[in-house]
């Protein structure tokens, strides 16, 4: 039976898990997705080592950015990104040693197909995106590559960084797309939202949440009450899972 999985910590929720696992059965895949909660990126290598039919590997935080240095290879746009969520795994047969890793970034098909349906070009020309994290560059290059002007948002300014406590009623008005792309807002801690100015926030604005537990987080809640469109990362899941099969299986 072909094993794939999904490295990060922690796994406390996990949307490929039950994807694959939806998948495997209603295709009939002989196949099994397993969960690997790895605080440290050095217990990479005995994922690999003891799990002998691995195929492939989806990565999450906080291990997107570290898992690099550990590939073979990793593809261009994966490389542009300078982060990783899939890697495909070869093995040369008989040798358990032996072992290729190739690095993927289906985040950017996964986020830019689907926010593209929901931008007015308009009105939705420059964004602010919350975080600094790997799925953050995969959503920088997304929005830059749809034309959209965009910046970075962290808890200290630095460079063309913009901190939380300076984001002015102006910054809000000029970029009418904010992406949470930190994990602030996942269940279990449902209580908590990106400390952004909410009340500038209008009906042009467009929030965008990667997370999807909750399916509305209290940051899409806020923005909804502004009247604001709202949207969560379910869709782009399940879009860079699609396109995560594709690369294990091609």
């Amino acid at each position: 039976m072909d094993t794939y999985g999904l490295i990060g910590f922690p796994l406390k929720h996990s949307f490929s898990a039950a994807f694959f696992a939806e998948k495997f059965k209603n295709e009939r895949i002989d196949a099994e997705y397993l969960n690997f909660e790895i605080p440290d990126i050095l217990d990479i290598r005995e994922v690999i080592l003891f799990n002998q039919h691995l195929k492939g590997l989806n990565v999450t935080i906080p291990h997107k950015e570290k898992i690099i240095p550990f590939l073979h290879e990793i593809s261009d746009e994966a490389k542009k990104i300078g982060a990783v969520n899939v890697i495909k795994i070869e093995r040369w047969q008989g040798d358990m040693y032996f072992y290729r890793l190739k690095g993927f970034n289906t985040d950017y098909i996964g986020f830019q197909e689907s926010i593209r349906p929901i931008l007015n070009p308009e009105i939705h020309r420059k964004a602010l995106i919350l975080g600094t994290g790997g799925a953050s560059k995969a959503v920088f290059h997304a929005l830059n590559d749809l034309g959209v002007e965009t910046r970075f948002v962290s808890r200290q300014a630095d460079g063309d960084r913009i901190a939380y406590q300076n984001l002015s009623p102006q910054l809000i008005e000029e970029h009418k797309i904010i992406v949470n792309a930190s994990p602030v807002g996942t269940f279990p801690k449902t209580d908590e939202c990106p400390a952004i100015p909410y009340q500038y926030l209008t009906p042009e604005h467009l929030l965008y949440d990667l997370v999807y537990n909750p399916a509305e987080t209290l940051f899409l809640k806020k923005g909804a009450e502004r009247g604001a469109i709202i949207k969560n990362g379910s869709e782009m899941l399940e879009r860079q899972a699609i396109a995560t099969w594709e690369i294990w299986n091609q």
